[in-house]
């Protein structure tokens, strides 16, 4: 059914007069119909173009003018916000909508269930290549959202790395018989967005190996909804991003203690953002079989580093094996030495993307040429160790000048984490005519939880230096946080400054 029916869609598109390298962009949330609408685009050798359902109509306006959409595959929920801005928008030629809800087709949209019945289903007989594009928009920490751009075949050899296969194929028939020898692929379960890379990517993994992707029903992430999917599918596999995922998951089980049964599962793997022990250790007690995977990547590349952490071991938050083509370079692209205490940017080499569509500055400054080899740098900071691991400090762009001391929120984040109560923090710099930036940390507390700002303060200064401990802490409803689960610090930030009188 798959195939025919990402077959029909990608014929009907090329009926309907689109060609090669037009953009196809999605705005749905985690649904089947996700996974057709990308591997169609991969079909007809259209270009994927991942779309926030968050975004306002501004936003939403900018990302379909800036990727070129020519194809919108949007859920019937936004059809309101889609028939506001379509005029905006004469580059798009189709728009298929997916039905989520009872909301009406609008004149100017195709059904997309119609759509695809009105195709056949059998193989389009059309050559593809390596350098056929994917983007994968990311909103990063500053700016617009740019458009990553990968070559179909970079994008490949990311999923069919040797972690997964131990030979690699060379054509499709080695990788059919190689799944077939390995047996079915896992049944996994993307809870974290699939517009986003992390959601996204493993999925494709899945795929590619054979399994099985199974996706959830509510509108937003409910932990007990997907519990009771894993058992019900004997799911193995799930992806989150952090605690903001962990978190919710742990407390389900806390809640509901012996309801599901999880033997089915194997591992679940997070990336993104920091992904703390204490709610590892709380899973592995639920579920002992787990193997927790930290992998430490993102848009503009894969396989940095990893961690795993088990029933029988672990490794320290932040802490990192370093992938194949990995190395870590100063500012000023000089290699770090290991060991050394200096702080450094981390990069990857090999299978990269070709860089941001229409933005060659920032393609030139995130995807450099030191020493006659192309590296992706997406800022990155971290520490390199004699044994070759690396701790993690955090996005440069969110480092914190405080008299001359640099701080990284992650570290500090991490802290505050731990203390008893406090759900979620980031922390941020605001403007002081003292320490130049002021280390301010906001948190998110548990149902019930107590805030004393003092005594979180302490607990900081405990654990770090106390140049790091944050200067002033406030607490908010909900921590700034993208569906992803990664941190929104320009928002945080002008949030701590308006509590504090400072905007």
């Amino acid at each position: 059914d798959f195939q025919a029916r990402t077959n029909a869609l990608a014929r009907g598109l090329m009926a309907a007069g689109h060609k090669a390298d037009d953009k196809l962009a999605i705005l749905i949330r985690n649904r089947p119909e996700y996974m057709e609408a990308t591997i169609a685009a991969f079909k007809g050798r259209f270009v994927h173009v991942n779309v926030n359902y968050r975004y306002k109509e501004d936003e939403l306006t900018y990302i379909f003018d800036n990727s070129d959409a020519r194809v919108v595959v949007y859920g019937s929920e936004f059809a309101p916000t889609v028939s506001a801005i379509k005029d905006r928008l004469p580059g798009v030629k189709t728009w298929l909508q997916v039905e989520v809800d009872r909301t009406p087709l609008p004149a100017f949209a195709k059904d997309y269930e119609g759509f695809i019945a009105a195709q056949d289903g059998g193989d389009l007989r059309i050559e593809r290549s390596p350098d056929d594009l994917f983007f994968l928009y990311t909103g990063g920490t500053t700016g617009m959202p740019k458009g990553v751009m990968w070559r179909h075949g970079d994008l490949r050899q990311t999923q069919l790395s040797p972690a997964f296969m131990e030979v690699l194929p060379t054509n499709l028939d080695e990788q059919v018989g190689i799944v077939r020898k390995q047996g079915p692929g896992n049944r996994f379960i993307p809870a974290c967005p699939q517009m986003h890379g992390t959601g996204l990517l493993t999925s494709f993994g899945t795929l590619c190996m054979g399994g099985c992707v199974i996706t959830l029903e509510a509108p937003s992430f409910d932990p007990v909804e997907m519990w009771g999917a894993v058992a019900r599918h004997k799911a193995q596999q799930i992806a989150i991003v952090g605690d903001a995922f962990a978190k919710p998951m742990l407390r389900a089980l806390d809640e509901h203690r012996g309801q599901w049964d999880l033997s089915s599962m194997v591992s679940i793997i997070s990336s993104g953002v920091m992904w703390s022990q204490e709610v590892k250790h709380g899973l592995i007690e639920h579920i002992p079989q787990v193997t927790l995977i930290d992998s430490f990547g993102s848009s503009e590349a894969v396989g940095f580093a990893m961690s795993a952490t088990t029933k029988d071991g672990e490794t320290p938050t932040a802490i990192f094996t370093m992938g194949t083509d990995v190395a870590v370079f100063t500012p000023d692209h000089k290699p770090v030495a290991p060991g050394s205490a200096e702080p450094g940017f981390i990069a990857r080499g090999g299978n990269i993307p070709v860089g941001y569509w229409k933005d060659p500055e920032k393609t030139a400054k995130t995807f450099p040429t030191i020493d006659g080899k192309r590296w992706s740098i997406p800022g990155d900071y971290c520490q390199l160790h004699a044994d070759g691991s690396i701790t993690l400090l955090g996005r440069g762009s969110v480092c914190i000048n405080t008299a001359g001391e640099k701080v990284y929120p992650e570290e500090v984040e991490e802290i505050l984490k731990q203390f008893a109560g406090v759900e979620d923090a980031l922390v941020v710099g605001v403007p002081d005519e003292k320490w130049g930036q002021a280390v301010t940390g906001i948190v998110e507390l548990s149902p019930g939880a107590r805030f004393d700002e003092e005594a979180l303060r302490k607990h900081v200064r405990t654990h770090l230096a106390g140049y790091k401990t944050p200067k002033r802490i406030v607490a908010v409803e909900q921590m700034y946080r993208a569906p992803n689960g990664k941190a929104d610090y320009k928002a945080a930030a002008a949030f701590a400054k308006q509590q504090l009188g400072l905007s």
